[in-house]
């Protein structure tokens, strides 16, 4: 069994990838739906040299099957928004304090201590089903946050207005993470003029609006909200870790999870720098689940790691995280 402090005491490159072969063997053991797909690919353990070898297992199978390592018991079960009639994904977590653990080291490497800050969320169309793992890990930041005034917000578009105006005028560090068209409506309500409030997007008009490319969004929620930079954050349902971008649409990750491209036409290939090509992930976190998932994003990996989603591939269901195309 690979202790979880491990994983997120990764300082370097080279730790990364001696501790992704440690999880491949792991999982490749443990894991019944992974050791399939590895079978059939005959990729195994003494063929996995470098991080190049792992084969990732294809986002879809977390519609049909449950990943999970050892067949424990899940303490719950995430799932993806989704469509009306479309067939979500199910996470089965079995262990959430290693999701907390994720999340908050993740929040607290690039924006430094939760509990300076006031957490406003507006996320109508998660709070509106159960199962959402983005209102799981923003509930405890609110809750870390330590701050009476942090909470969610439905509809209730006046007070939230009146609280972001008075924090901000009080100089207090507020962040307000919302889906992308509930922040559309409210700053077609009424325009602001923010100096200390951080306003984070998490992608995705969920049928409530006409999808815009992501430089158009931001203007306009720059402009809506008065700030100079629309944050974003990068994850989903499959996942345990969380990608960032403080600015322009490009993610960084924290130490414990990598972005790679694959070749579109090559399902089985990881690109080079600069290449736009099929997203995958590496996120060590997902350690009783499967680490090594190929996305249904579109993307672009710089030299120094980070990256920018560029969009979808045409035939994936129209859900989750950060969905614009550019």
């Amino acid at each position: 069994m690979i202790n979880s402090n491990s994983i997120f005491n990764i300082n370097n490159e080279t730790e990364f990838e001696i501790m992704a072969l440690k999880v491949f063997k792991f999982q490749f053991e443990n894991n019944r739906v992974y050791r399939s797909f590895c079978d059939l690919l005959y990729k195994h353990p003494s063929d996995v040299k470098t991080i190049k070898d792992i084969p990732f297992l294809p986002i879809d199978f977390f519609k049909t099957r449950a990943i999970v390592c050892r067949n424990e018991t899940a303490e719950t079960v995430f799932t993806s928004s989704g469509t009306t009639g479309s067939t979500t994904s199910k996470h089965y977590v079995t262990n959430l304090e290693i999701y907390k653990e994720s999340f908050r080291r993740g929040f607290s490497k690039f924006y430094g201590s939760i509990k300076d800050y006031t957490i406003l969320a507006l996320l109508p169309s998660y709070l509106e089903r159960e199962g959402s793992s983005l209102v799981y890990m923003v509930n405890d930041l609110i809750t870390q946050s330590k701050s009476t005034d942090s909470g969610f917000y439905l509809n209730n578009f006046s007070e939230l207005k009146h609280k972001l105006i008075r924090l901000d005028g009080e100089g207090k560090k507020v962040l307000l993470v919302g889906v992308s068209f509930a922040l559309m409506d409210i700053i077609e309500q009424e325009p602001f003029q923010l100096k200390n409030t951080i306003i984070m997007e998490t992608g995705g008009m969920k049928g409530r609006r006409k999808e815009l490319i992501r430089k158009e969004l931001h203007n306009t929620l720059k402009k809506g909200f008065g700030v100079n930079t629309i944050h974003s954050e990068y994850g989903m349902t499959e996942l345990l870790s969380q990608a960032y971008s403080k600015g322009n649409g490009i993610f960084n990750c924290p130490p414990w999870m990598r972005v790679f491209t694959r070749d579109t036409e090559d399902p089985l290939s990881l690109q080079g720098v600069g290449k736009a090509g099929g997203i995958n992930v590496i996120d060590l976190a997902n350690i009783n689940s499967c680490a090594f998932i190929a996305t249904q994003d579109l993307g672009r990996i710089y030299p120094d790691n980070s990256f920018e989603i560029i969009g979808r591939f045409d035939n994936s269901d129209v859900r989750g995280c950060n969905l614009m195309v550019l």
